[in-house]
């Protein structure tokens, strides 16, 4: 997993409440378990319509919103199923960072675990970085230092203190196992040694 500090990027707004899982990307996109080429599927609903085509007034699809690392959306982003491919798709288009007042508690914790960021804050707050995005002005997310700063404005945000390192020093779930090994191995050592009719293959 890539690690994560500091953040620079014209962010894209997303106004709207209540965006699940499904809304995210779409369940055609569900039959794949890897993690890369989802971007295509992110928000396709509303990326294009009934036939394919494009739907150029979607903020993600103009310049330079196609671009941005940073979304900010609505409250309770991430709702409905718990599916994984969310952030998937969101890191895979190229996001990084997701500012809402509030999100899903699933999808909240998913995103930590495949290198995003989820910033909660407060609505005013949300409103002023929104103008920033209209204005096309970038913002500056700081994980180490906890603040969003924009313009002359800095703003601390909360973050639980073990996913912050695991953010900070690119540790998923895997590589937070292989950090262990040492400790497997010697239990397995000795449990080869104590009991060995435990591993006793027939």
């Amino acid at each position: 997993m890539e690690k994560f500090n500091k953040l620079n990027s014209i962010p894209s707004y997303l106004p709207l409440q209540n965006i699940d899982t499904d809304m995210i990307v779409p369940k055609q996109f569900l039959k794949t378990i890897k993690r890369t080429g989802l971007g295509k599927g992110l928000f396709y609903e509303m990326r294009y319509d009934e036939k394919g085509q494009m739907i150029k007034d979607f903020v993600l699809h103009k310049d330079p919103y196609n671009k941005s690392k940073i979304l900010i959306a609505g409250k309770n982003f991430g709702c409905g199923s718990s599916r994984e491919h969310a952030p998937w798709a969101l890191l895979d288009f190229g996001i990084k960072c997701v500012i809402s007042s509030s999100f899903a508690d699933i999808f909240y914790n998913n995103c930590f675990k495949n290198g995003i960021l989820p910033i909660r804050l407060d609505e005013k707050v949300i409103l002023q970085l929104a103008e920033y995005s209209n204005r096309k002005k970038e913002i500056e997310v700081d994980l180490e230092d906890q603040v969003v700063k924009f313009g002359n404005e800095i703003v601390n945000f909360e973050v639980d203190g073990f996913k912050k390192k695991c953010l900070l020093e690119g540790l998923d779930d895997i590589a937070l196992s292989m950090g262990k090994i040492n400790l497997v191995e010697n239990f397995e050592k000795k449990v080869e040694e104590d009991r060995p009719w435990l591993l006793k293959n027939d």
